[in-house]
């Protein structure tokens, strides 16, 4: 679980520039595919240095995403003070560090003080920071400081499961590992039985995560 007092590391902001450039990433991808030995005019790889310079923008839409579009306005005045939570929502992003692939679920969970916000957001919101260069750790906290910060609940739980393909593909090599991290805020910090509420309500219907 991520301590706020402890993780202002989580807490940076990215820096990029407003627009990708495809250009420059068309002509590095020309020059990795030389430096791997390949020939960059053979049939399969002619077009590769398009394809992906225009992939990028949509894996790293997070970045460009403008939150008060992305809300737009579902936040509605209501009498409800009992836990909600969305699980099992599917996400894609990219690992920092080798610029391959990590997926999996991610479980957020938030108890309302007089707000609550449209279910199609919340996903979205995941979706926000996951199309960025991303360490799960960071990700995991800047969804739930978002939802805190937009509608300053009584408490907000955010659970994230992850495959991480430098881990499987590369390295250690373990196709099986995964990754767990959680941010816990307000009354699911405080609270241990409202922090178990929310875990046990995970427990229910669980299935591994698979690729």
């Amino acid at each position: 679980m991520t301590d706020p007092e402890t993780s202002a590391d989580f807490d940076e902001r990215p820096t990029y520039n407003e627009e990708i450039d495809t250009d420059s990433i068309e002509a590095s991808v020309r020059t990795m595919l030389i430096a791997f030995g390949e020939n960059p005019e053979r049939e399969g790889l002619v077009n590769t240095p398009k394809r992906v310079a225009r992939m990028f923008p949509e894996l790293l839409s997070g970045y460009r995403a403008d939150p008060e579009k992305l809300v737009n306005g579902a936040i509605f005045n209501v009498s409800y003070d009992d836990m909600v939570i969305v699980r099992d929502i599917e996400y894609f992003s990219l690992c920092e560090h080798h610029l391959l692939p990590f997926m999996g679920r991610a479980h957020v969970a938030y108890i309302p003080d007089g707000q609550v916000i449209g279910l199609s957001k919340i996903p979205r919101i995941v979706d926000m920071f996951a199309r960025r260069l991303q360490v799960q750790e960071r990700m995991t906290r800047q969804i739930a400081d978002f939802i805190h910060d937009l509608l300053n609940p009584q408490g907000v739980a955010v659970v994230v499961e992850g495959l991480h393909l430098c881990a499987m593909m590369r390295g250690v090599k373990k196709v099986d590992a995964r990754m767990t991290t959680s941010t816990m805020l307000g009354s699911f910090r405080k609270s241990i039985n409202t922090r178990q509420e929310f875990l046990d309500h995970l427990g229910r219907g669980a299935e591994p995560l698979r690729i």
